[in-house]
């Protein structure tokens, strides 16, 4: 059977979505990898091959690891399905489709139909009939009507078998916008098969909010705890939340000790499975030392949105014999949420004495629990 590679055309510069469209995350990953995924385990493909942008290149790089080849695109479609098949040839690729990253939901009956094609030795797009009535226009104007029964949407995965683009590319055609158009000019009869509607392009936020649509959401919840003894330095701040309390005993810690900050940074890092507080700010770096607890918290936020996570609630319980906490609970969500980036109504916080019991009992210190709820 002909090795069939598939090139992953990840290099657009999504100019009409307003940012790099290619690099947002669809469920914590990129919106490349879903068809890279798709590709990368289909029984008919021998090499995966993607082709990105230099900004993105480590990053891609990473997530490929060793399945697959990752290649640098040109400022065109045209050079990026250059660079695909240049590489796709050395590795003795005799026939190659490739498919646009922006399309996530490739099907693998839809790969199946454009392999048969290339097994075949033809040139084929995927396709799908217009439904909506088309006309073109002149100005303002509407002008001619088309009879949408001749008409096609192309989608892709296009394809052939390697040699025909090989030649295609050595008679200088340019202006091409896909891969079958590049072999039409080319001299070559191009074919279509059924593609899917499925198979959208993501082109606008709204198609963005289609696919996240599609793809569902996920929720997880993440637990954190802190405790810090009260320090010995009449002098040292309370800092509990965020927010200072005046002419209270600070806590003993590298930092500024704000127990109930450092229970909600780990309680996001746990939901998102990104460690915890003293990995990413460690009690032996001096950088540390008497930091405020904002700032960690300011990072662990980052890295759940980095990720593709949303906050959506955070709940904590105060352990304390002082200072009196709920007096000035509010103040302590206001901070939290002009913090995290929420509504108010999304930070819950409560506080209680131990009754006497053990060492918070006693007023030795202070503790805090938080959960966070993530999703994506």
């Amino acid at each position: 059977m002909m090795k069939l590679g598939a090139v992953i055309l990840a290099a657009g510069s999504g100019q009409r979505f307003g940012s790099d469209k290619l690099a947002i995350l669809l469920k914590g990953k990129p919106v490349w990898w879903h068809s890279f995924v798709a590709f990368r385990d289909h029984p008919l493909i021998s090499e995966v091959l993607v082709v990105c942008s230099d900004a993105n290149f480590a990053s891609v790089r990473q997530l490929v690891g060793n399945e697959g080849e990752v290649l640098l695109g040109g400022d065109t479609r045209l050079a990026s399905t250059v660079a695909g098949l240049w590489k796709a040839s050395q590795i003795g690729c005799e026939g190659i489709m490739f498919h646009d990253g922006a399309r996530p939901f490739v099907s693998a009956d839809l790969i199946d139909r454009v392999s048969q094609k290339i097994f075949e030795g033809k040139a084929v797009a995927a396709a799908i009939p217009v439904v909506d009535t088309v006309k073109t226009i002149d100005g303002p104007e509407i002008d001619e009507h088309l009879d949408r029964s001749h008409l096609v949407a192309t989608q892709t995965p296009q394809g052939a078998p390697t040699e025909m683009f090989a030649l295609a590319i050595t008679q200088g055609i340019e202006g091409v916008t896909d891969d079958v158009e590049l072999l039409a000019k080319a001299g070559y009869r191009t074919h279509h098969v059924m593609g899917d509607p499925a198979n959208f392009k993501i082109t606008t936020p709204q198609d963005l909010a289609r696919a996240r649509a599609l793809l569902g959401s996920e929720s997880r919840t993440g637990l954190g705890y802190d405790i810090h003894r009260f320090s010995s330095d009449g002098d040292r701040p309370c800092w509990l939340g965020g927010v200072l309390f005046p002419g209270e005993t600070g806590l003993e810690g590298h930092s500024d000790a704000d127990v109930v900050l450092h229970a909600v940074v780990d309680a996001l890092l746990g939901a998102i499975s990104a460690g915890d507080i003293g990995q990413l700010f460690p009690n032996d770096d001096l950088a540390n030392k008497n930091r405020a607890s904002s700032d960690f918290l300011v990072e662990a936020v980052r890295r759940v949105h980095r990720a593709g996570w949303t906050v959506n609630h955070i709940d904590i319980a105060i352990q304390a014999e002082r200072p009196k906490i709920m007096p000035r609970s509010l103040e302590i969500r206001e901070r939290l949420a002009q913090l995290i980036g929420v509504e108010l109504e999304r930070v819950s916080i409560k506080a209680t004495t131990n009754e006497g019991l053990g060492a918070i009992g006693r007023a030795e210190g202070i503790c805090a629990f938080a959960t966070a709820s993530v999703s994506r």
